[in-house]
């Protein structure tokens, strides 16, 4: 028993265990920051494909169609 408490003792120094956790945290943040910029890009692009750009369209239209 003193032997494998020594070996892991060993490999993992007293307060890894902090550091992972913290290391762990950051990595948890990055990747939701990632999915929710994701999401937003992805709204903004349906947004700007299904209702922006063909209202600017039609209105550009409506524009060089002046006959004032």
């Amino acid at each position: 028993m003193l032997a494998l408490k020594r070996a892991s003792s060993a490999c993992f120094p007293a307060g890894s265990s902090i550091v992972y956790t913290k290391r762990l945290r950051k990595a948890i943040k990055i990747l939701i920051a990632v999915v929710i910029g994701a999401l937003l890009l992805g709204g903004l692009y349906a947004l700007f494909g299904d209702t922006i750009l063909p209202t600017l369209r039609t209105k550009i239209a409506e524009l060089f169609n002046y006959e004032g």
